[in-house]
């Protein structure tokens, strides 16, 4: 007999590079986007672009269809580190392409 969990949740944009599954906050691994007003830390510097797109771009890939999550661990804010794919699109991937964040290759 195989036993196995289904979790389910409704995946929510949080910005362009961070979901939200319950109160689980997942962040894509291996990119950036840009940040939505007032979070870019003082002396950091932050991806170039238009944060409100990049989250309506995620926001519109995660409505395709189901999620499939696969956990790596957790950062320094206590989010879940994760690759997340719709219909089979990696989501880190497909905001590259689009232009709505970028690859940072030691975020893998």
């Amino acid at each position: 007999m195989i036993a196995f969990v289904a979790l389910t949740c409704a995946l929510v944009a949080i910005d362009g590079d961070t979901l939200r599954c319950g109160r689980e906050r997942i962040r894509l691994l291996g990119i950036d986007a840009p940040e939505l007003p007032g979070h870019c830390r003082r002396g950091r510097q932050c991806v170039e672009g238009d944060p409100v797109a990049s989250k309506a771009a995620l926001a519109a890939a995660i409505a395709r269809g189901p999620a499939t999550i696969v956990r790596r661990g957790r950062d320094r804010y206590g989010r879940t580190l994760a690759r997340v794919r719709v219909n089979g699109v990696d989501l880190s991937a497909a905001q590259v392409r689009s232009g709505m964040a970028v690859r940072v290759a030691r975020w893998e």
